[in-house]
């Protein structure tokens, strides 16, 4: 499939749909604009496929340039992963390690484990990409990333999982809602508020569900008024007066401390933060040593 192919081929297409603009991906990758025209031209002359249409002065990808790029990142991070092992043999000093992680995970509580070792292993460029919990899974399955870090249920038997944390959801509101100072709340009581929520596919969703189930509800009996895709547009939203939300206790704290949110005291059950691996790859020498940074601390 991929004969006649180069990696700085593909290095250029996945910077161009990425950036759907092809000046700014040939910045990125200290191009010419000329030399990057050209390698999307070749991959497309050579296989007969149009992987981008032009719209008016822009791009953006076609149907079969969305699959392709699936492949296209999934090649390159092997491509990392070789130059890593071949690394790894004169010791931990070079290379590219790519790593997942789902928002929150990425956001509030890996970003220290991340620092302590660059510092140990300052060769070593660490690539982190975020995602909800089912995208994560995906880049691990695929081979787009060695590690992924996520905090919900992933039922993909070709990946390994294992808990290396763990995080404690809470239920938040703003100041204004009627559950404000409230000294404590009934779970029959869920029902009677607006909520917003994490969209489908999310860990923080979906551990909320199983919460739910514990309390013989069903997410069905909620009103949802806003699904939204990060962390911190719920918070942002619940601030600004929109119903109730559950998030972990790290992505509410800061607005606890400066009174733009209120903890409802209905105690949700604590959460593992998992670390997944594809079970048919074996770990680089760099995630052996990125794990054992994390479990050190």
């Amino acid at each position: 499939m991929f004969l006649g192919m180069t990696l700085e081929q593909l290095r250029v297409f996945v910077a161009v749909a990425e950036r759907q603009h092809v000046t700014r991906a040939a910045e990125a990758l200290n191009l010419a604009q000329s030399a990057a025209s050209a390698a999307i031209a070749a991959l497309e002359a050579r296989h007969g496929a149009r992987l981008f249409n032009r719209v008016g002065r822009g791009i953006e990808l076609t149907e079969t340039g969305a699959l392709f790029l699936v492949e296209a990142r999934a090649v390159l991070a092997r491509a990392e992963a070789a130059e890593l092992v071949l690394s790894e043999l004169g010791g931990l000093t070079r290379g590219t390690l790519r790593v997942q992680a789902s928002q929150t995970i990425a956001s509030y509580w890996l970003p220290r484990h991340l620092v302590a070792f660059r510092r140990a292993h300052a060769g070593v460029d660490v690539r982190l990409a975020i995602g909800n919990t089912a995208q994560v899974a995906a880049a691990v399955h695929e081979g787009a990333a060695e590690l992924g870090f996520v905090e919900g249920a992933v039922e993909d038997p070709a990946l390994a999982s294992r808990p290396v944390a763990r995080d404690r959801m809470v239920i938040v509101v703003g100041p204004e809602h009627r559950w404000a100072g409230r000294a404590d709340l009934a779970p029959a009581e869920l029902v009677d508020s607006e909520w917003v929520l994490r969209e489908p596919g999310s860990g923080t969703r979906s551990v909320f569900e199983q919460a739910l189930a514990g309390f013989g509800l069903k997410l069905d009996s909620l009103r949802v008024a806003l699904e939204l895709p990060s962390n911190e547009a719920v918070r942002a939203a619940v601030e600004a007066g929109m119903g109730a939300t559950a998030i972990s206790a790290s992505v509410a704290a800061p607005s606890l401390e400066a009174g733009l949110l209120w903890h409802v005291q209905l105690q949700l059950p604590e959460r593992d933060f998992h670390v997944l691996h594809h079970r048919e790859r074996q770990h680089s020498r760099a995630a052996e040593t990125l794990l054992a940074t994390i479990e050190g601390h």
